[in-house]
């Protein structure tokens, strides 16, 4: 019986070792590929992942629904597309306290007022203008167009989130959405919260 217990002891602490090895070597490899990663691939990445399409790229309707236009990826709000709500709808806002995004969902009315997703491609008209330095500040300091003297970057977008990633990440952002498809498209302003 001592034996069987001593062996079965014994199975358990090598299958841990293996295990414990196996969850190693899974960090090991994840490290490396990190380390592998181009900073362009890396902005990719994270453009991907943070979800940098969801507001910025105009939607179409797909076989399962809405679905980003990538056509249009990354333009924002587009100029064209009117988006307004009405006296009740904005008195619901104010009163409930919910948002109402466009049919695009590149914009959204809130308690804060109206908001239109920026331009995140290489044109003038988005980031063509900008320096790392105003990205940086954008996201990290929720500032509009990264200047000092702008007026703070309104929800939806998630400040409280990005202003959390590293430099390397913010610069591989930016270098990455300086290859995207320049598209010439001015945002609206934002508009504050109607009032009655």
């Amino acid at each position: 019986m001592q034996v069987k217990l001593l062996g079965l002891f014994v199975a358990l602490l090598v299958l841990a070792a293996c295990q414990t090895k196996k969850e190693e070597v899974k960090k090991i490899e994840k490290e490396v590929v990190i380390k592998n990663e181009t900073p362009l691939e890396r902005g990719e990445y994270l453009i991907s992942v943070l979800g940098c399409d969801d507001c910025h790229t105009p939607k179409k309707m797909g076989p399962k629904g809405p679905e980003p236009d990538l056509e249009r990826r990354l333009m924002g709000h587009p100029s064209n597309d009117p988006f307004a709500v009405d006296a009740s709808m904005s008195k619901m806002v104010a009163e409930k306290m919910v948002a109402i995004f466009s049919p695009g969902m590149t914009s959204a009315v809130g308690p804060w007022g109206t908001t239109y997703s920026a331009n995140l491609t290489p044109d003038d008209t988005g980031l063509g203008t900008w320096s790392e330095a105003q990205f940086t500040k954008a996201l990290r300091e929720g500032k509009s167009k990264g200047l000092d003297s702008s007026r703070p970057i309104l929800p939806p977008m998630p400040i409280a989130v990005y202003k959390n990633l590293s430099d390397d990440d913010l610069k591989a952002m930016f270098a990455y959405l300086k290859t995207v498809k320049a598209i010439k498209n001015v945002v609206p302003n934002a508009a504050p919260p109607a009032k009655g």
